[in-house]
């Protein structure tokens, strides 16, 4: 039951994004974005860097880049992934925090886990850069799924990891497409304004609560659940 005066509310496990949730490599991104959009022509790379946010590189890159060849492309991830690595990812407010208050309750820890759209190969070394706490059963990464965000597909993929309902679990997102993708799986979603405008959010992804970061963000375990309270 959700009391929506205190936004306190439980929940059978939590699913976080990872970029612009947990953590923030914005410099690379933005860095990477301009280097990818000289290259290939694709003009201002704030504006690529926006266009594809919280969608997977391989899609993107093959979409704006028009790269057919499957080797080319994953090449292109690769040194794409490298140069936002370089920009040095950090750990967003309230982040390590709260993953740590979730390591720290010993029914909760395997209850929680990061879908991203990011790559096997990006995602461990991006959190580890950031501080950020793995998951003890695991990451869904772009490589785990045919379909990304916004399709349900990774965020089903993560409540199936935890061996749960999602209609009972929360998604934690920044991105509209993640969110959207969020809705999709039937489960509830938490947005938090560290990318993009609460305006925005609220029109287009309309998530079921918003916060500006994690650092507004509290858990415990209480029967059995997850206890979510939302202090802004």
């Amino acid at each position: 039951m959700i009391n929506m005066e205190s936004r306190t509310f439980a929940v059978d496990a939590i699913l976080f994004d990872m970029d612009g949730t947990l953590i923030d490599s914005t410099p690379g991104v933005l860095s990477a974005w301009q280097t990818w959009s000289e290259k290939y022509n694709l003009g201002d790379g704030l504006e690529m860097a926006h266009k594809t946010h919280g969608r997977r590189l391989h899609d993107t890159l093959q979409e704006y880049c028009r790269i057919n060849d499957p080797h080319k492309l994953m090449d292109e991830v690769n040194l794409f992934e490298d140069e936002v690595i370089r920009g040095g990812p950090k750990a967003l407010p309230g982040a390590v925090e709260l993953l740590s208050k979730l390591m720290s309750l010993p029914e909760a820890e395997k209850r929680w886990t990061i879908v991203t759209s990011a790559s096997n190969k990006y995602a461990p070394a991006a959190l580890e850069r950031a501080g950020i706490p793995v998951p003890p059963v695991g990451v869904i990464t772009a490589n785990d799924v045919v379909e990304c965000k916004p399709h349900p597909a990774p965020y089903l993929a993560g409540a199936a990891l935890l061996s749960t309902d999602p209609k009972k679990c929360l998604v934690v997102e920044d991105a509209i497409s993640g969110l959207n993708a969020g809705h999709a799986a039937k489960a509830l979603t938490l947005a938090v304004c560290t990318s993009t405008k609460r305006e925005l959010l609220l029109a287009s992804a309309k998530p079921d609560f918003i916060v500006a970061d994690l650092s507004s963000v509290k858990i415990d375990w209480v029967d059995g659940r997850i206890l979510v309270t939302l202090t802004s």
